[in-house]
């Protein structure tokens, strides 16, 4: 491990370490308008939802690092106390990319972007149409966290309404995570995207206590072949099978296997964990424990 004092890094440098290092960040694609209502719109990925009620959506626009100046985007909203904060998919992000150019003063990102103007319905500000997620919302506060270059300042805000593309959302009022296609910022030039392989699920222990990773025995704690993933599955189970089940899982299931390599018990082990591990990946920790168990019964 290599290690630093933020202190002792140029501004330059610990950005890049931050930011490459913490995500993928999801995106606000702020819109905003100044006192006289001229439109500016860029994104930032110094940005996630913090309260659902009240509904809470905190974005920072920092102070740049080159002349510590602040962005447009923040000026605008110290005025006008107004944002719409637009979801970022894939089908926009190149657009999306190129209004975060820092066009002077005045100038429309939209226009520059290519993107479409839509009236919101409770603040001045425009929304982005071809956005799948619009956040119409108050600033209820904005908290300077420094006066240096790269200092944040955190916008924090208070969604009025919301506007979900209809296709992705069911009568439930569940939003299609397969559908939706965002994408997220990485460090440097690199983005994240969220579809397809790159989206799975994990079951969240909420409905039972799991016994946890240290109540496993310390051989498959120790396990040479299961992944730090696969102990966590183990360990979310609710209690091990008792030695009557597994004796009945070994004679029935296993039989064979301890048969065939009985005089060889170091790849006996391998083989059941080996075994184990293709049960959690298809699903079934109670019969991955029923057969790591096996072995010492």
């Amino acid at each position: 491990m290599r290690s630093f004092s933020p202190s002792e890094l140029p501004t330059a440098k610990l950005h890049g370490i931050l930011l490459g290092s913490i995500g993928p960040r999801p995106i606000a694609f702020a819109s905003t308008v100044d006192r006289d209502e001229n439109p500016n719109l860029s994104p930032f990925s110094f940005f996630n939802v913090f309260s659902a009620r009240p509904p809470i959506l905190i974005f920072s626009p920092a102070r740049r690092g080159r002349d510590n100046t602040t962005k447009h985007t923040l000026e605008n909203i110290l005025e006008t106390k107004e944002v719409v904060i637009n979801i970022v998919n894939y089908d926009m992000v190149h657009q999306m990319s190129l209004a975060s150019t820092e066009y002077p003063k005045g100038v429309n990102e939209f226009e520059k972007s290519g993107f479409t103007m839509l009236k919101s319905d409770l603040v001045t500000p425009f929304r982005v149409k071809e956005s799948p997620v619009q956040f119409e919302c108050k600033v209820n506060d904005v908290v300077a966290l420094g006066n240096e270059g790269g200092a944040g300042n955190l916008v924090i805000c208070e969604v009025l309404r919301i506007h979900v593309r209809e296709d992705l959302i069911n009568e439930e009022l569940r939003i299609d995570q397969t559908r939706i296609d965002t994408v997220a910022r990485m460090g440097g030039d690199w983005y994240a995207r969220a579809f397809g392989a790159a989206l799975f699920e994990v079951p969240k222990p909420l409905q039972s206590i799991g016994i946890g990773v240290n109540s496993l025995p310390a051989d498959i704690r120790n396990s040479l072949i299961l992944s730090g993933n696969d102990l966590g599955q183990l360990g979310n189970v609710e209690s091990l099978p008792d030695e009557t089940e597994v004796n009945e899982y070994r004679l029935t299931e296993l039989a064979e296997l301890f048969v065939s390599l009985q005089d060889d018990p170091i790849l006996l082990e391998k083989e059941l964990h080996q075994r184990a591990k293709l049960h959690i990946s298809n699903g079934d920790a109670r019969k991955a424990l029923l057969t790591l168990l096996s072995f010492n019964n």
